[in-house]
């Protein structure tokens, strides 16, 4: 079987009395599609920030294709190979989609013109990001050098998850990807999602949309009050299932999932 590409293992996390994480573990496979779904205070955001580097354990380890790692920042879990979509984008409006698919990486022309005088090449990014965009099959961003406020929901969504797609070495994780979009977009972005997949990359998925989870997850891992309730397939178990194990209704038995 395929060695995990990345492990949670007894991630506890404190907030004075407050338990955000109780001895949570998770597992994520190369080319698979991990659901985390959970109720409001379950402890979704506070198991993706520690995985994202955002946040730093009380307890317990990471690791990144069985080697222990020690995240101090998100550019630790980047240099990881770990990438973030957070809700908000965090996106540069005012900057064109090759600008933004190298923020915070941008390519410097040659010479002393780069290093000196910290010019960038803008050619290269142009090329690169095009050829980014065309690896990932995106449809929706046709001209590359277009402003990104001038771009819809989706496609500034599919921006976010491109620049993912196209650092993330190993693990993308996306914080409600399809949350305010509407139908033809929300297709758009969850086709993007598995052909991140296809491509062999880890995604971890957060999101409350059921149907889309049970669409596009491989496993879905369920968190509530903090600690993980289980994990389930959608071969295995319904959304009712699912809804009723987020919400305490039905308790999984040791054998239930995969």
């Amino acid at each position: 079987m395929t060695a995990p590409v990345l492990e949670a293992k007894g991630l506890v996390k404190l907030f004075g009395r407050v338990v955000g994480l109780n001895d949570v573990d998770l597992t994520l496979y190369p080319g698979e599609v991990l659901a985390v779904i959970g109720d409001n205070g379950a402890g979704k955001s506070t198991l993706i920030k520690c995985l994202s580097g955002a946040m730093v354990p009380d307890e317990g380890s990471i690791l990144v294709n069985g080697s222990a790692v020690h995240f101090k920042g998100p550019q630790d879990a980047r240099d990881a190979g770990i990438e973030t979509v957070y809700q908000t984008l965090a996106v540069a409006p005012a900057l064109d989609i090759a600008s933004n698919l190298f923020l915070a990486r941008e390519i410097r022309r040659k010479g002393p013109l780069g290093s000196v005088l910290r010019m960038l090449d803008t050619s290269a990014m142009k090329q690169q990001a095009t050829e980014h965009i065309n690896r990932l099959g995106i449809t929706t961003l046709q001209n590359i050098g277009q402003a990104v406020e001038t771009l819809s929901g989706g496609q500034r969504q599919a921006v976010a998850v491109a620049r993912a797609g196209a650092f993330g070495g190993k693990v993308v994780i996306l914080d409600e990807p399809t949350a305010a979009l509407g139908v033809r977009e929300t297709g758009q972005v969850l086709k993007l999602v598995k052909d991140l997949r296809d491509q062999g990359l880890g995604i971890i998925l957060i999101s409350h949309n059921m149907p889309n989870v049970f669409e596009v997850a491989d496993r879905i891992h369920i968190q509530r009050l903090g600690s993980c309730a289980g994990v389930i397939t959608p071969r295995s178990h319904s959304m009712e299932d699912a809804v009723a194990v987020m919400t305490g209704a039905k308790t999984l038995t040791p054998t239930s999932g995969t």
